[in-house]
């Protein structure tokens, strides 16, 4: 195997990304056919072509099954020719990747996984986690709402790494700001029904409700907490809303959520520019993941033209050089454990009245520089962090 500054050239002839995305379940408005879209316009706006070679889009359904998902990334890896893997919108497949990854000295690049095990126990040389994660998108959430003197929280979870790993930073969260989890409740992926944790939540008679869940499971629960009646009595606190959930909800009933969020398409000329061809040709405004993934093709691509090299050591080194300021990304930077760090902003969804049309969503409240918004060095257990 060749490694670093001594590989040269493009293997192949070619470059090809391999976009491995939940295509047809809960997940896929925020990624799926959006994310493959997105990956095709870095690619056609850097000119098809990096270092001479051509540079192809290939994607797969990881159906949420970890077994399926990493064995579409070793076969893509290990027979088809793909130097890059992208989106990984769950967080169990993009720690089974992340291994891969390692193994095979491929670049990973999780844009759509929250959990921070990826920067911490499953981090790779060759592993990138590009958007956000657990710790960033409570961090800005739970300060907000601790601060307004509701100090009582309860946690509803989704029964998996990514709701687990998010459900215990919240409780750190909580507890370091003075307050107290009263109790926690998990739920199947994608179920069905939310009464049974609901009703455990309005028993404890906590202030807030924080949702470690996402997309259909996110909606779901916050329909379900109006039903109840809790939204009169119960701050809800999503973790994880993308624009696309909002506009399933509707304004009517996500009106005043606050959440955190990496990006969003209205907040300047230049992020209005490329959401508008988005929206052209998905007739919809793209999601965080979406966005970011059209920010790390781009960086990707430049990274390979810079090392000289699609090598996976040499172009993850290269991508730990850059900065990274582009539609997605304010600030950015890879950092030697994984993690691209950029700004944050916590936002509220507007009320009808406040929305001047469509995807017309958010009020942005603050913005969270990224050394804040993210895991510090110092609290990291990747081995690649030198303490």
């Amino acid at each position: 195997m060749v490694f670093g500054a001594n590989a040269a050239g493009i293997s192949d002839d070619r470059v090809r990304i391999g976009v491995l995305s939940d295509m047809s379940g809960q997940y896929s408005d925020s990624g799926g056919r959006g994310s493959v879209e997105a990956a095709r316009m870095a690619v056609e706006d850097f000119g098809a072509k990096v270092l001479g070679k051509p540079v192809e889009v290939v994607f797969a359904d990881h159906q949420n099954k970890a077994d399926i998902g990493g064995a579409k990334a070793r076969q893509w890896w290990d027979a088809e020719g793909v130097d890059m893997i992208i989106d990984l919108n769950n967080s169990a497949i993009a720690s089974a990747v992340n291994v891969l990854a390692k193994e095979r000295n491929k670049i990973a690049i999780a844009t759509g996984a929250l959990s921070n095990a990826l920067t911490n126990e499953f981090c790779a040389p060759t592993a990138i986690h590009y958007t956000v994660d657990s710790y960033s998108i409570a961090s800005a959430a739970v300060d907000a709402v601790l601060k307004q003197g509701k100090k009582d929280w309860f946690i509803i979870a989704v029964d998996y790494s990514y709701g687990k790993v998010t459900s215990e930073i919240i409780t750190n969260f909580v507890k370091e700001g003075g307050g107290r989890v009263l109790g926690t409740v998990y739920h199947p992926f994608n179920a069905g029904d939310f009464s049974s944790f609901l009703m455990q939540a309005q028993a404890s008679k906590a202030q807030v409700v924080a949702l470690a869940n996402a997309t259909n499971d996110s909606i779901n629960t916050i329909k379900g907490a109006r039903e109840f009646g809790m939204n009169k009595t119960t701050t809800i606190v999503p973790q994880l809303m993308y624009i696309n959930d909002v506009h399933g909800l509707g304004l009517e009933q996500g009106q005043g959520l606050v959440f955190a969020t990496a990006y969003y398409w209205d907040r300047n000329d230049e992020s209005r520019a490329w959401a508008q061809k988005y929206q052209a040709r998905m007739k919809k405004m793209p999601s965080m993941n979406q966005a970011s993934i059209y920010s790390a093709v781009t960086t990707y691509l430049k990274a390979v033209e810079q090392a000289q090299t699609d090598d996976g050591l040499a172009v993850a080194g290269q991508m730990k050089k850059m900065k990274i300021n582009d539609v997605f990304s304010q600030n950015g930077y890879v950092r030697e454990d994984g993690r691209m760090v950029h700004d944050m902003f916590l936002v509220q969804v507007k009320s009808p009245k406040e929305s001047k049309g469509p995807w017309d969503y958010y009020k942005v409240l603050d913005t969270i520089a990224g050394e804040k918004a993210f895991q510090p060095l110092a609290k990291s257990s990747c081995y690649l962090v030198k303490k």
